[in-house]
């Protein structure tokens, strides 16, 4: 594995020197465009507006687009920014995991010690371990300052990028639906969330890619697969949530192997009284 970046983590006066290597891997199966008339491969080439001309990579630069004219940005440009995090992830805060929201985390990176770095590097690991806290770290990356978290798993300080908080948007721009829930629907939605915990999230695995090879090797081979058919999606007219709770639940009971959980008879729906949404906030 190669590191992607190299710079070091900044934590108060100490500075330990990491590499930063990247945490997950893309099995995607590439499917390219090709011209249906004749197979021939369709590409994408980097022209100029101006001239008309294809472009390599060498003659490319960047810039920033204003009313008057295209102001060019270079990598020296970048490279001088007088920015702290250049070359450093530095930890500004600790905060419980759980203050974290996950709607913010993006990318995560491995970071591993580098030269004299193992010890400094097993205090800030120790740390978090034994603080059961994560780190908000700011750093910059792909040319652009970023917000991250850092935290420990299986013995190694892992990076997750996140997003700045006014790259959030607000939640109340979505509709809150208003309808009526009876208590004894939601303790079965409770059932079926019981009867689906402790799957081991391992054993779980890309289905659309596995199908998707055995279509690729059949119609490699000349034949192709049995097709199989698609489940459709549920109606959006639900006639009888309570039973449609109770068939979920054992049918999730059916499909866990060893699973101990039981399933118990689901009480009749009752009708409560309806609920108003709250109002929602004006978007800014």
């Amino acid at each position: 594995m190669r590191p992607i970046w190299s710079g070091a983590i900044s934590f108060g006066l100490v500075t330990i020197p990491i590499k930063v290597f990247p945490a997950t891997e893309s099995h995607s199966i590439s499917l390219h465009q090709f011209h249906t008339a004749d197979g021939g491969r369709i590409r994408y080439r980097k022209v100029c507006e101006a001239d008309g001309k294809e472009l390599t990579q060498e003659e490319i630069t960047r810039g920033y687009e204003t009313a008057v004219g295209t102001i060019p940005v270079t990598d020296e440009d970048l490279d001088a920014l007088p920015l702290p995090t250049a070359k450093a992830i530095e930890i500004v805060a600790f905060v419980p995991t759980e203050s974290i929201d996950p709607i913010r985390i993006g990318a995560s990176y491995y970071l591993a010690a580098e030269g004299v770095a193992a010890k400094p590097y097993e205090l800030l690991r120790q740390a978090l371990e034994r603080s059961s806290k994560v780190a908000v770290a700011k750093f910059a990356m792909r040319d652009r300052e970023r917000l991250g978290l850092l935290r420990v798993l299986d013995d190694v300080i892992v990076l997750h990028g996140m997003r700045w908080p006014n790259e959030i948007r607000d939640a109340s721009q979505v509709d809150i639906p208003d309808v009526e829930v009876s208590d004894e629907e939601i303790d079965a939605a409770i059932a079926l969330a019981d009867t689906l915990s402790g799957r081991d999230l391992g054993q779980m695995h890309d289905e659309y890619r596995e199908a998707l090879e055995k279509l690729i090797e059949a119609k490699t081979a000349g034949t192709r697969p049995e097709p199989v058919e698609a489940p459709q999606p549920a109606s959006a007219e639900v006639v009888d949530l309570m039973a449609m709770l109770e068939k979920s639940v054992t049918e999730a009971k059916a499909t866990r192997t060893g699973a101990d959980a039981t399933v118990h008879d689901l009480p009749a729906a009752k009708k409560t009284t309806k609920k108003t949404a709250p109002a929602k906030k004006t978007a800014v």
